[in-house]
């Protein structure tokens, strides 16, 4: 088992020892629940059909777990919460688990594969406009959970403005009420999005005490706990010894796309087959590319402003007999 945590703030030590400990209701080296397990979260899996080719299965951890955080937080006196991507084999598969804006990829000879998606303001935009339209309440009257391309102003209106909606997947026409002057619930786009202006991510675990600044609105009934659950099937593939799943945080994702990271193993791992700790040395150059310092091996000099976590994990070695694992 393998697993990123991303905090929001930075020395959360009891959030962190919490969400390793959830994430251990999963044990690789059984086939079974026993009843510690059971009685640290319920785990159930259905399957959603994405097309002939792929399934996709879904693992719910039983959202209990994260108000035992909240409890341990708030009796403890601290506050903070974090992200957490998580791979397990077992079995013969690899389950993925996310809840945030951390990412994982298979990179192969001659596929990337994601192997999760991020949580966001912006990519869970229904959600959470649904869940204001069902609980307006939680906005305090000092929001509209309407979606506007731009921040609207006096002068806007009884004008007609383009504006999205939790039932809507395409924009439509209407006309600025002074309802809509108010902040919006999602502003901004791509990395600038923002959940009640302070959050850049929609899904984690902890921050029940957080607050819109200088209110009393909470932003974790938006925050959802629940992650997304991919599975591989390891042994329907024909793995190769360069085959590898890269796990990392989102510092590393803001400046390297899944085709440049894939381009940056398929570099590394043939030159350095005799390296036995090649992989740990490809996750501390991938690192190294964030940094915009000479010599980067993108030669693009970007810079990442966020902390960066990167897991290289080789597959070669869980597909053979991996059934009996």
């Amino acid at each position: 088992m393998r697993g990123a945590l991303d905090c929001s703030s930075g020395n959360n030590q009891k959030t962190m020892n919490r969400a390793v400990r959830i994430l251990r209701i999963i044990n690789a080296e059984k086939s079974e629940f026993n009843e510690d397990q059971a009685s640290c979260g319920k785990l159930c899996i259905r399957r959603c059909e994405f097309g002939a080719e792929e399934d996709q299965e879904w693992l719910t951890l039983c959202p209990e777990e994260d108000e035992v955080i909240g409890r341990e937080l708030e009796a403890s006196g601290q506050v903070g919460g974090c992200t957490a991507l998580v791979a397990v084999s077992l079995q013969g598969k690899l389950y993925v688990a996310n809840a945030g804006d951390s990412r994982a990829i298979l990179v192969r000879r001659d596929e990337v594969r994601p192997l999760s998606s991020e949580f966001t303001p912006e990519t869970e935009r229904q959600r959470i406009q649904q869940l204001a339209f069902v609980y307006p309440e939680l906005l305090a009257g000092e929001f509209t959970r309407l979606e506007f391309p731009r921040r609207l102003k006096g002068d806007d209106l009884g004008q007609k403005v383009l504006f999205r909606d939790h039932h809507m997947s395409g924009w439509g026409y209407k006309c600025v009420e002074k309802s809509d002057l108010k902040y919006p619930l999602i502003h901004g786009q791509g990395r600038q999005a923002r959940l009640l202006g302070t959050l850049a991510v929609s899904r984690g675990l902890g921050d029940h005490q957080l607050r819109v600044l200088d209110t009393d609105i909470q932003l974790k009934p938006f925050l959802l706990s629940v992650p997304q659950v991919t599975v591989l099937d390891v042994d329907q593939l024909e793995l190769q010894e360069e085959d590898v799943v890269v796990m990392a945080t989102d510092g590393l994702w803001d400046v390297l796309s899944n085709e440049q990271v894939a381009r940056l193993v398929r570099s590394f791992l043939p030159g350095n087959r005799e390296d036995p700790h090649r992989f740990s040395e490809l996750a501390k150059m991938l690192i190294h590319s964030t940094q915009g310092k000479d010599g980067s091996p993108t030669g693009e000099g970007q810079v990442s402003y966020d902390d960066v976590s990167v897991f290289v994990i080789p597959l070669h070695s869980h597909g053979q007999g991996s059934s009996g694992h």
